[in-house]
């Protein structure tokens, strides 16, 4: 009987050939009816560019879609393990297991994830997986009437693609980010590259601008290019992935972070005891109480809420959000078992149970910043300021949602206290500044500080600073004045950042 030999596994790769492509749209009608795309989302369109002035000027086109990346993001910040590469280099989706949390949108540097409106999972182009499988072409491919599509196996130095690679100048999208793209770009324009290269006009998709050249137009986040001269002509509508209940979520947590911490260091500084009521009862149950409400507004921002628990059932590690469920997880139960001590008059035990959840405080108070890391594609979350930022957050709402209890069960404290959260807002203050005067590399992080202190988004921005700076008056102003503007400074600054950080169209 003679030896089988092992068959060689695929690498997919997807050359597209921009210098024959005319923008007939027929790839991007072929997906929506091979893959049931509704209407207003789509798994791949064709952007159109409009470069130079009357009579040189013309229309170049970019197909869009994913990338197929090698390290890809959106794969990563999957708390399910939905959003997976195959082995075959493909990066696929089991809407079986999506939880509809958004993380894959906001990790992806492309915007080339969406939620399907119909069943509330995300959902992109997988090369029509389900074809491949089959031995057939992507409908894309076999319905591109100048064959400028063409797919194929990367390590076969037969295909189309591999020779495309190997022989002829090739690009990919956005390499600066490592992700490793298997979607290779032959002739195409660098303006419909650079998701920020050409001026969007206002007034819809197809609007014209009569701006005279040298004139600046900045339109839904995008640059003003040197000259009026480049257009873009046609486009999808960039959307932000998370809602103001991302801002809420990240206040919630500091808070609930921030108690406990804030109670401790009062301990540590000799200020109170371990059997001081606001160490024994309050500083714990508020803590676990903004716990529990960081729970509900997380689970509230999911399209599909009710498979919230597959984050701790079926957890991919490499995930920040997964890590963030089972850090919050266990730090409620630290919580509790400092109640349960505390219900004892355990005193002795108070301080070994304090150290765990002062650690599992931390780190509550500070995963986000390595959630935000994951989004590749938001520059503006890639600072190095976040992550101590974010404790120093959690200190000040700590001390601020402490101020009220301490009034009443140890007036002795409140001035410490309030010196605590005058302290925490003062660097709050000058970790914003920070953001304001790092040099930022990036093109798209200055575009997102630019929204959120000129933009859109100054508004929120000025009134939290504005407020945080009237914090720093906590030891004069009052339990509950101090409590109350100090919380809306934090939510405030906090929404304009989140929301900021995805202004900007990154295809």
């Amino acid at each position: 009987m003679g030896e089988t030999t092992a068959k060689a596994p695929i690498r997919w790769g997807k050359l597209i050939d921009q210098s024959l492509c005319i923008g007939c749209h027929a790839c991007t009608t072929a997906c929506k009816s091979e893959n049931d795309v509704p209407l207003s989302v789509h798994r791949t369109y064709v952007k159109a560019v409009e470069a130079g002035s009357f009579p040189d000027s013309r229309r170049h086109f970019q197909v869009t879609r994913c990338n197929q990346c090698s390290n890809a993001p959106c794969a990563v910040a999957c708390p399910t393990g939905a959003m997976y590469r195959r082995p075959d280099g493909i990066v696929d989706f089991d809407k079986s297991i999506c939880i509809g949390c958004k993380a894959c949108i906001a990790a992806c540097p492309y915007d080339a994830i969406f939620i399907n409106p119909s069943d509330h999972s995300a959902e992109k182009c997988n090369f029509c997986a389900h074809r491949l499988d089959a031995g057939l072409e992507p409908a894309c491919v076999v319905v591109c009437p100048v064959e400028a599509l063409a797919v194929g196996d990367l390590d076969d130095p037969t295909s189309r693609v591999a020779q495309a690679v190997k022989n002829e100048s090739v690009r990919v999208r956005r390499p600066e980010k490592r992700t490793g793209p298997n979607v290779f770009y032959k002739g195409a324009h660098e303006t419909t590259l650079e998701p920020l290269a050409a001026r969007k006009p206002s007034g819809g998709l197809y609007a014209s601008s009569t701006q005279p050249s040298g004139s600046r137009e900045i339109g839904a986040g995008n640059a003003a290019t040197a000259s009026a001269a480049v257009l873009l002509a046609y486009d999808v509508s960039h959307k932000a992935p998370w809602d103001w209940r991302v801002g809420l979520y990240t206040t919630t947590k500091s808070v609930a972070a921030g108690a406990y911490l804030v109670a401790l260091l009062l301990c540590a500084a000799g200020a109170t005891a371990w059997s001081d009521p606001l160490i024994l009862w309050a500083a714990p149950l508020l803590a676990l109480a903004f716990l529990a409400l960081t729970g509900a507004v997380l689970v509230s921002d999911l399209e599909h809420p009710k498979r919230f628990f597959l984050i701790l059932t079926r957890p991919q590690l490499r995930s920040w959000l997964a890590r963030g469920a089972f850090i919050i997880t266990f730090y409620g139960l630290a919580l509790c078992a400092h109640l349960a001590a505390s219900a004892e008059s355990a005193f002795a035990a108070l301080p070994v149970i304090a150290v765990p959840t002062a650690m599992l405080a931390a780190f509550t108070s500070v995963y986000t910043g390595f959630l935000f890391a994951q989004a590749k594609g938001r520059d503006l979350w890639q600072g190095r300021v976040l992550v101590p930022h974010l404790l120093v957050q959690a200190i000040m709402a700590g001390a601020a949602a402490l101020l009220p209890f301490a009034a009443w069960l140890s007036p002795g404290v409140l001035v410490l206290l309030g010196w605590m959260l005058a302290g925490s807002a003062a660097l709050h203050l000058f970790c914003a500044a920070l953001e304001i005067a790092t040099v930022h590399p990036t093109e798209h992080a200055r575009l997102a500080l630019r929204e959120m202190y000129r933009g859109r988004f100054a508004l929120w921005t000025w009134s939290g600073l504005v407020l945080a700076a009237l914090a720093l008056g906590a030891p004069w102003i009052g339990p509950w004045p101090a409590c109350v503007t100090a919380l809306l400074a934090l939510f405030a600054y906090e929404h304009s950042y989140v929301q900021a950080g995805q202004t900007v169209p990154l295809a």
